[in-house]
């Protein structure tokens, strides 16, 4: 059996995708990695695995540009004859789906991690190109060899809302899940430690809530509130919610914050740190989140579908509201001030992990939504 795993970067395919992928090669499927060039695809040659590089832009709405993914897409398929194309990110989804079907034969799954930024942008392009994408997602999504993917039970909601799938082509499960052996619990931290470090790792997107964070920060730090802020991820010049160099600038010369940038030991840094925040407007199930509870650190999140079940307000974290600055402020600092309950929350979230987020079932899951639409198509 043949599978592809196309995703939107190399990055993603081998952070996220990884354990998957030497699942699938473990049970005899041959598997093909497809995504845009980039530093880690030749890591993922040297793990052994074929990747194919598929050159596309993720912030291009030019329709030339798309025919041409598309065509590159249906070419590729129809060379390689894979059983099963598993799609990852929005702009594979709806080429990679459209390009199966034309390429004939092939089982479709597609995972939806989010709603991405054309229905959380404000602006009035992003508003135009909302019913030709819905359009998009209903001929990428339909007919009975295709599965779709969430990692949370309201996206799955506002599609069937929507009419861009039908429920029972739908399958959930919680994100990529976390080696829960490699992201294990940090053990009692130090209860003197004066300067407590708040971590932010996300790509830097506005809707990820940065510049609420930033806010908040302030307030800390003029509450008299001795903590640090790191921020870690990549600008994203592809997307257009981008932050730019200049906004890395402005909030470099806040006092208390260190900007890391692009940062590969999540587990080193995590044990570092002693609180996660992520502020985001709309999420899929975040990876960061997932992995810091298995970590033992508590967490402030924002009050929305893919960080409620993960986050329990009060358990082991915070959930604020969107696009809040007062209540994330007081979140963080019942954090900051309380040792004991830095430590109780972070253990109840790693028997959170324990019990839903364990990569090892997520990855079973997975692969059973492979071999049941395998089974369907032999039944037929």
């Amino acid at each position: 059996m043949k599978i592809i795993l196309f995703a939107n970067t190399d990055w993603y395919l081998y952070n996220f995708r990884l354990a998957l992928a030497k699942c699938l090669r473990d049970e005899g499927w041959d598997v093909l990695l497809v995504s845009p060039p980039g530093e880690y695809g030749e890591r993922l040659c040297e793990l052994g695995f074929r990747w194919i590089s598929m050159p596309f832009s993720t912030r291009s709405s030019n329709p030339f540009h798309d025919f041409s993914l598309l065509n590159k897409l249906v070419k590729l398929y129809r060379q390689e004859q894979p059983q099963i194309v598993h799609h990852f990110t929005i702009k594979c989804v709806l080429y990679g789906s459209i390009a199966a079907k034309l390429a004939g034969g092939i089982k479709i799954v597609n995972a939806v991690t989010g709603l991405g930024h054309i229905f959380t942008d404000t602006r009035l392009k992003a508003k135009l190109l909302r019913p030709f994408v819905k359009g998009l997602y209903r001929l990428a999504l339909g007919g009975d060899e295709v599965r779709t993917v969430f990692q949370n039970s309201e996206d799955r909601d506002t599609f069937l809302n929507w009419g861009l799938v039908a429920k029972e082509q739908t399958i959930l499960i919680r994100g990529s899940g976390v080696d829960v052996g490699k992201f294990a619990g940090r053990g009692t931290r130090d209860a003197g430690r004066e300067t407590i470090k708040l971590l932010f790792a996300s790509r830097l997107l506005r809707e990820k809530g940065v510049f609420e964070l930033l806010e908040a920060f302030k307030v800390l730090r003029k509450g008299g509130h001795d903590s640090e802020l790191l921020i870690a991820g990549d600008l994203y010049p592809e997307n257009p919610s981008s932050l730019s160099d200049e906004d890395i600038k402005s909030f470099e010369a806040i006092e208390g914050i260190t900007y890391l940038g692009h940062f590969d030991g999540m587990r080193s840094l995590l044990s570092d740190c002693d609180v996660v925040v992520l502020p985001s407007y709309a999420e899929g199930t975040p990876r960061i989140l997932i992995e810091a509870a298995a970590m033992e650190l508590p967490i402030v999140a924002t009050d929305i579908a893919g960080c409620r079940g993960l986050v329990m307000d009060g358990v082991n974290g915070f959930l604020v509201p969107v696009k809040s600055v007062e209540p994330l402020a007081d979140a963080l600092q019942k954090l900051i001030v309380d040792f004991d309950l830095r430590q109780r929350m972070g253990r109840a979230g790693r028997q959170i992990v324990l019990a839903s987020f364990d990569q090892q079932s997520v990855n079973t899951k997975t692969v059973d939504v492979y071999h049941e639409l395998i089974s369907v198509a032999r039944d037929v």
